[in-house]
């Protein structure tokens, strides 16, 4: 099992410099994250103003549940009114202007490092919205949206509240029978898991290597035999209570966003998907 950061490491470890330590450097990197995401970081006009401009293949989907209202709440001061040619949005960081407190401008180091998944959140967070508003509003039966977030290419989360549950699909690509296998052995791992003693009230989790879940059966691009999919399921309607919030929704991206492709190829050394940074 590939355990990932909730943050990503080369965006901390490239601003700390200038923006913690408040020393002009002149930066061009491009980084490119496991699931295809790109970033880059720059100082284009000066080495006192840093822009920073991400590209993501799902992110005209997560505005419709509210990226964009996360963004101006979040990093509002630094959004760049004219967005970098062929990225989704920039920030803009002039060292002149920023907070007077390190530890300030530590945080905000770390929150841009978390933009990825502060983004993805949202349709998470919506769910346990809808749910708890089904609950209180004792409507047993809705008609609940079905998210869905094309995160990579042929590559899906489906994500679905109910007056009881909030339901989470991931589906993942096999395009070789080796990788069907190791894919196979590897999701089955999060169905198994629940069999032990410790963890035996966690959400019910499903896994299928043919048959897509009935929430997203009637959907066209889930009939192929590339894709196997998992289902987090059956949640308390008292989990986002019971369980950290933020860390309910980090572990449930997080453990299959991008690791099923990593892990399920991983043990094919010569295909291991590194990230690019140039």
């Amino acid at each position: 099992m590939i355990l990932l950061d909730y943050h990503n490491v080369v965006i901390e470890e490239t601003l700390k410099q200038p923006i913690v330590g408040l020393e002009p450097t002149a930066l061009d990197m491009t980084a490119v994250d496991f699931d295809g995401v790109s970033y880059r970081i720059s100082t284009p006009q000066s080495k006192n103003i840093i822009k920073f401009s991400m590209l993501m293949q799902c992110f005209n989907e997560l505005v419709q549940w509210g990226a964009q209202d996360m963004l101006h709440k979040e990093y509002g001061t630094y959004i760049l009114p004219e967005i970098e040619s062929g990225y989704d949005f920039s920030l803009e960081f002039d060292l002149q202007k920023l907070p007077e407190d390190k530890e300030e401008r530590e945080a905000l180091v770390k929150k841009v490092s978390l933009i990825k998944r502060n983004l993805l959140a949202q349709p998470f967070e919506r769910a346990f919205e809808q749910q708890a508003q089904y609950e209180a509003e004792e409507q047993t039966n809705p008609t609940p949206i079905l998210m869905q977030i094309h995160y990579r290419d042929q590559e899906t989360i489906y994500i679905q509240a109910l007056y009881d549950r909030v339901t989470v699909i991931f589906s993942t690509l096999f395009k070789e029978e080796t990788d069907r296998i190791f894919g196979r052995v590897f999701l089955q791992e999060f169905v198994d898991a629940r069999r032990r003693p410790a963890i035996q009230k966690a959400p019910q989790v499903l896994y299928s290597s043919k048959d897509p879940p009935l929430e997203i059966r009637h959907l066209s691009e889930s009939q192929t035999e590339d894709i196997g999919y998992v289902t987090f399921g059956k949640v308390s309607p008292t989990l986002h209570y019971r369980f950290k919030y933020n860390d309910c929704i980090n572990k449930w991206m997080y453990s299959l966003v991008p690791s099923p492709f990593c892990q399920g190829r991983s043990a094919r050394k010569n295909d291991f998907p590194n990230p690019a940074i140039s």
